[in-house]
């Protein structure tokens, strides 16, 4: 009995002792994630403490996102991200952390060095060089085998700061944050998926520079103002010879089926959520989607979320839908196709009655009838500014037409 004593204690001092390794310095920590080829993507942590418990957020600019609350793995401290599959796996001091970051994949996860030293210098000195950066950039990214893509860049400059976003053809890079120093500048975010890095060079009439996404390989960009640039977005129809009805049948994430054959859809005003969990504009999307839901539902409005996930594997599909559903509190279903993003017939195998499914997120818009009066592709998140609040706009003048309609 004595032995079965001790080994517990032992095993109570050791989980204490493991619990107070968990404790780190208040304030701002600087953050990276090491490329192979010597680049880091920065990060900018801030550590709380409120009432004895310690919260950890990721910022961008003015986002900030909060991560689950930190566990013990051993000898080492697992920090989620507060929505997707990916964590900080960490060795602590209380003004350092030293490890990895890690990312689900469909086939294999994705591993990147990771290190952070609490940042008590926060002022540091920066150099402008009279050019503002404010307004919108054409922006022309070039791949090592020479392929070419176009985007957006929506900038605002205050002072030697910088935020804003970068639009693309599919959705947007969110909320970024940087830097000018003298003819150099930085902007960079992170979110769990996205871990996004442009450093640029400043010229008379224009920018151009180094883009890093994760462990991807480099790209080069250019850029010049435009205040009139506007990108096409990929288009998914009806197609030809459809009467625009729907038909589908899925369980949600409690294992009831919902159709939306059934009487809690007719008669009303549907939206269609092309999601997944993989994908940060879809987290965006869900926190609008959710929020309107809720404000709008006695109206005659209903949402359905459609997700298209990394792997077959229900049962992880299902807890990465539920931190979704969790993290944004939504109200309306949430059903697994089953179908992964991957799959080249995930049109066919889901909603053959339109062409290819080409964005995600994708919205579609049905009226009283279940008939598809429209398929929104072009969903930009809050980091986009004017961008989002026009999203917002239009969608809102689409329902309110659909419900006024008889």
């Amino acid at each position: 009995m004595k032995s079965i004593a001790l080994i517990v204690a032992l095993m109570f001092s050791t989980a204490i002792s493991s619990i107070a390794q968990t404790s780190l310095r208040v304030g701002s920590w600087m953050a990276s994630l090491k490329r192979a080829d010597g680049h880091n993507i920065p990060i900018q942590l801030l550590i709380e403490s409120k009432n004895g418990k310690q919260a950890i957020y990721v910022v961008n600019g003015s986002e900030r996102l909060k991560t689950d609350n930190p566990v013990i793995d051993g000898d080492s401290l697992i920090i989620r991200m507060p929505v997707f599959e990916s964590y900080f796996k960490v060795k602590s001091s209380d003004t350092q952390l030293k490890g990895r970051w890690i990312k689900g994949g469909s086939a294999k996860d994705l591993i990147m060095p990771f290190e952070a030293i609490l940042n008590e210098n926060t002022k540091v000195a920066k150099k402008g060089n009279g050019q503002n950066l404010t307004g919108k950039w054409k922006i022309e990214f070039t791949k090592a085998d020479q392929t070419k893509r176009a985007a957006i860049g929506n900038l605002t400059q205050n002072g030697n700061l910088l935020s804003g976003s970068v639009l693309t053809p599919t959705g947007d890079y969110r909320f970024m944050s940087g830097y000018i120093n003298a003819e150099s500048f930085m902007l960079s975010t992170f979110d769990g998926i996205h871990a996004l890095l442009f450093e640029g060079k400043i010229k008379a009439d224009s920018i151009s520079g180094q883009f890093y996404s994760s462990a991807s390989p480099v790209e080069s960009w250019t850029a010049v103002k435009d205040e009139k640039v506007t990108l096409t977005s990929p288009v998914t129809t009806v197609k030809e010879g459809s009467d625009g009805k729907l038909s589908f049948t899925y369980r949600d994430l409690d294992g009831k089926e919902v159709s939306l054959q059934s009487d809690r859809y007719k008669g009303k005003v549907v939206v269609i959520q092309l999601m997944g969990s993989w994908c940060p504009n879809c987290m965006d999307e869900m926190a609008f989607l959710s929020d309107y839901y809720s404000k709008n539902k006695s109206r005659g409005v209903e949402v359905i979320a459609l997700a298209y996930e990394l792997t077959t594997d229900k049962e992880r599909s299902r807890k990465s839908l539920q931190r979704f559903q969790k993290q944004f509190n939504v109200q309306y279903p949430i059903l697994n196709t089953g179908v992964t993003v991957s799959d080249k017939e995930r049109t066919e195998k889901t909603l053959p009655q339109i062409t290819e499914i080409k964005v995600f997120p994708t919205s579609i818009i049905l009226d009283k009838r279940g008939v598809i009066k429209e398929i929104n592709t072009a969903f930009y998140g809050p980091g986009t500014g004017a961008y989002y609040t026009a999203y917002k706009n239009n969608f809102e003048k689409s329902i309110n037409a659909l419900l006024a309609a008889k």
